[in-house]
């Protein structure tokens, strides 16, 4: 039984007891932590893949935080005597899978309020009411001709700014 985990831009192999170094994580040593972005589970009878993640998790627990092996950064430029020289540590955290049916995190149904035929039928009249957008000279070609596309107005998108504002202020009235 595995599952494919995303954690810190990198994808990760998982199985129930490893232990793996993740990108630093805001956690302490013995938290639990659930890897909610999981791409890919297979329980040894079927594989589920996301689209593009599951709704489950992976959970785990801290078992150190740290700072991996210092990379050294040295830039010169030849005849020129410049020289710089710089170190790293990335840091990291590794934790211990635990478990990767998700039962510390679920998804819960959202649960939807009844609405009511009125309400809709107000939400409707409300967006009917809002005036339309001002054509005016400020606005870009492009702003004017999807303008024109939303309110269904047929114009020649190869004309001038000038003459597409015609069109749209004749069709308007």
């Amino acid at each position: 039984m595995y599952a494919v985990i995303e954690t810190g831009g990198k994808q990760y192999r998982v199985q129930e007891g490893d232990v793996i170094t993740v990108e630093k994580l805001d956690a302490n040593v013995g938290d639990t932590v659930v890897f909610d972005k999981v791409l890919v589970l297979n329980d040894d009878k079927e594989l589920k893949v996301g689209t593009p993640y599951l709704q489950t998790g992976v959970s785990a627990s801290v078992v150190e935080n740290g700072k991996g092996d210092k990379v050294i950064i040295f830039k010169y430029k030849a005849k020129k005597d410049y020289r710089k020289k710089q170190g790293h540590r990335q840091p990291y955290t590794k934790v211990q899978i635990e478990s990767l049916t998700g039962e510390a995190k679920k998804a819960a149904p959202k649960k939807e309020a009844p609405k009511t035929e009125a309400v809709a039928d107000v939400k409707e009249e409300v967006k009917e009411a809002k005036p339309a957008k001002k054509v005016s000279a400020s606005m870009k070609k492009d702003e004017l001709i999807a303008f024109a596309k939303e309110n269904n107005i047929a114009i020649d998108e190869k004309a001038t700014k000038a003459v597409i504002i015609e069109a749209i202020e004749a069709a308007l009235k």
